[in-house]
């Protein structure tokens, strides 16, 4: 498995505007304060350092594979645990703003952790990247405690819409639907979520689905500007190793999504399917 996204710079800076509301919406009424949680996948852990908000004093562990990944989740709960500027004598981690989270390196597949450890498992955008999501969910699952939760939710590459209709932009999904097909990943996971739920053996399980939307100026420039930076450094360059596109391809990808971030009618969704689940 590879991750098709890779770290940079690009990458990291977009997971870092994610947060619990809109990303895991569907999981945050069920959580409580007191409950232990792991975030599988955790990135720069700005979703995880939100979930820690929900269930504090519960235990909250970030767990992320990647050296890259973990050192951006160290910066983001280093910025939230600082002293506001205003009042340097006050710790916002002392006034609860800013609980405490575990930070491992770890690997889905093979989670370290003791069976039945935690009340609430996540994994945000996680189980596309995985080659073997079956797997991923049953550990998941054995972590879980009796009567916990696994949540996941991901997203659906091929229910993407958008207005106006580059044919770049259209080649581009071609592109990285290969890469990560190539990858070991899927795509279209959040529309798999369900049967992978019920493969590894989970009970209870509750789908949903929900969007992100790009249609005014400053979000369409911010979401045309991370993807054009990963058509030339993160998913594109193995895009042409593999003889699917060319560099000159790459920019054509690039520039359609600047110029589509310009049309003052653009507009862009991302569909996400969703679960919640019990372990059997």
């Amino acid at each position: 498995m590879r991750y098709t996204h890779g770290h940079g710079a690009a990458v990291l800076a977009s997971h870092s505007q994610r947060s619990a509301a809109d990303c895991a919406a569907y999981l945050l009424p069920h959580l409580q304060a007191g409950q232990d949680l792991l975030d599988v996948g955790c990135g720069p852990a700005t979703i995880t350092a939100d979930l820690a908000q929900a269930v504090a004093p519960g235990r909250v562990v970030g767990l992320d594979p990647a050296r890259a990944a973990l050192e951006a989740a160290r910066a983001t709960l280093a910025a939230r645990a600082a002293p506001p500027a205003d009042d340097p004598g006050t710790s916002s981690a002392a006034d609860g703003a800013a609980p405490a989270v575990e930070l491992l390196a770890g690997d889905v597949l093979s989670l370290p952790f003791s069976d039945a450890s935690f009340d609430v498992v996540h994994a945000h955008q996680v189980l596309q990247h995985v080659a073997d999501p079956v797997t991923a969910l049953r550990e998941m699952a054995r972590v879980t405690r009796p009567g916990g939760i696994i949540a996941a939710r991901d997203t659906v590459y091929p229910a993407m819409a958008w207005f106006p209709q580059p044919g770049a932009l259209e080649e581009w999904r071609r592109v990285y639907t290969a890469t990560a097909q190539h990858n070991g990943g899927h795509p279209d996971a959040g529309a798999r979520l369900l049967s992978w739920c019920r493969e590894a053996g989970l009970t209870e399980v509750t789908c949903s689905a929900s969007t992100w939307c790009y249609a005014t100026q400053p979000q369409r420039r911010w979401w045309a500007g991370t993807w054009a930076q990963r058509c030339l450094s993160s998913f594109g360059p193995q895009a042409v190793g593999l003889g699917l596109t060319t560099p000159e391809g790459l920019q054509e990808m690039a520039e359609a999504w600047h110029a589509w971030a310009e049309a003052g009618d653009g507009w862009f969704v991302v569909v996400h399917g969703e679960v919640l689940a019990r372990p059997a």
